[in-house]
């Protein structure tokens, strides 16, 4: 199987052995970021730094003239990705003969937020979540179509995989985070990732439902789970809190919210590429799941991408359902062509088990994984690398 690592700019910009360093690896291409959220991230071998803070969401390239005038547009990044940061270490990891595709994150931009808080969702608390830019807004939706347009497509790349293309919630890691407090399962952090900003509060209306009364509702749901009550039983559990009515209403908005941007993110970025361009997304197959990796249906996602990226950091388990759509027929694809990335964590300190790689990898082939993707090459240290290099000159 092909296999990718991530790696950000940073872990290759002023390391000049690092190109050759990933190459050994046993990898074919690097997801390398173009577009990327705040972080603090180390670098256990680059010769200046070991630690470098991004401060803010931002582009890691200079911006085009396409977000001129535009209250909404992205933020160029500071010191820790100067001028064209990504062109340069895509450049260098393609002279070490590597495939390179731009790694996009897009609705989690914590400074967004900050400084235009009616973009952010808003809980039926009236808690805004600055982290999570509402995708349902006009402008927002406008702003991520031609980041993912923009960021997907830079001098040389081979494709790109979005982050992010969808709903993000509650479940965020944010600065000195403080929400562990209450076990919220997947329902809890499904009625606390329900958005209730003005066009949120009109796509309720859409469908049948009172703003206010459904507001009133996902409090009294969530009573229970303050006081210390599971909620954890995926759907089911959703409607048995909110009320099958209620659910079903909210879930038919928020994915065809959902689903509308990922068409025309895709299509945008389609637009802009050469011939032969893949578009991935990072995804998972519940569609009311929020984050990184975005809800979606697999059917539908792989009717409109060339494939997705799935998280195997708890296991593969969650390749089936969109292996087993993998062969629908889609607009650019051949039948059956569909790309299906395993993703796994190979940090030991980030709970990755690169020792246990071989047979992880095993595992996902043999449920039709189509290609792997190693998060992360950068952070890694020199121990878990070499487990990484083993595994994959075993397979």
């Amino acid at each position: 199987m092909k296999a990718s690592t991530f790696v950000y700019p940073w872990d290759v910009n002023g390391d000049p052995e690092a190109p050759a360093r990933i190459a050994a690896l046993g990898v074919r291409q690097v997801t390398l970021a173009a577009a990327y959220h705040s972080t603090r991230a180390l670098t256990p071998r680059h010769p200046r730094h070991r630690i470098v803070t991004a401060e803010h969401a931002a582009v890691l390239y200079p911006m085009d003239d396409r977000w001129a005038g535009r209250q909404l547009r992205p933020y160029a990044a500071g010191d820790w990705a100067p001028g064209d940061a990504y062109g340069e270490a895509a450049a260098a990891l393609a002279d070490a003969g590597l495939e390179v595709h731009t790694w996009v994150v897009l609705a989690h931009n914590s400074r967004m937020g900050a400084e235009h808080p009616d973009t952010s969702v808003a809980n039926a608390y009236g808690d805004r979540y600055p982290w999570a830019p509402c995708i349902a807004q006009p402008d927002t939706r406008a702003y991520l179509i031609d980041l993912a347009a923009e960021a997907a497509v830079r001098p040389g790349a081979r494709g790109t995989e979005l982050e992010s293309l969808g709903w993000y919630g509650l479940q965020h890691l944010h600065a000195h985070d403080k929400t562990g407090g209450v076990g919220l399962g997947d329902a809890g952090q499904y009625l606390m990732s329900l958005c209730f900003c003005p066009h949120c509060r009109t796509g309720y209306g859409e469908q049948g439902l009172d703003a206010d009364e459904l507001a009133a509702a996902v409090r009294t749901a969530l009573e229970p789970v303050w006081q210390g009550a599971p909620s954890d039983g995926g759907w089911a559990a959703i409607e048995k809190l909110l009320g099958e009515t209620n659910a079903t209403a909210t879930r038919a908005w928020r994915d065809d919210t959902a689903r509308t941007l990922q068409e025309a993110a895709v299509r945008a970025v389609r637009a802009a590429a050469p011939d032969g361009f893949q578009v991935l997304l990072h995804a998972d197959p519940v569609s009311y799941h929020c984050g990184a990796n975005a809800g979606v249906d697999p059917e539908h996602i792989l009717s409109v991408a060339d494939g997705v990226v799935v998280p195997c950091a708890g296991g593969p388990g969650l390749l089936t359902p969109f292996v087993e759509q993998g062969g629908v027929e889609r607009g650019s694809v051949e039948r059956g062509s569909a790309v299906i990335a395993a993703n796994f964590t190979v940090v030991s300190g980030m709970g990755g088990s690169p020792a246990t790689l071989s047979a992880d990898l095993a595992r996902a082939r043999e449920l039709g994984a189509t290609e792997m993707r190693l998060y992360h090459a950068g952070l890694a240290s020199d121990g878990d690398l070499e487990a990484v290099r083993a595994a994959l000159t075993a397979s």
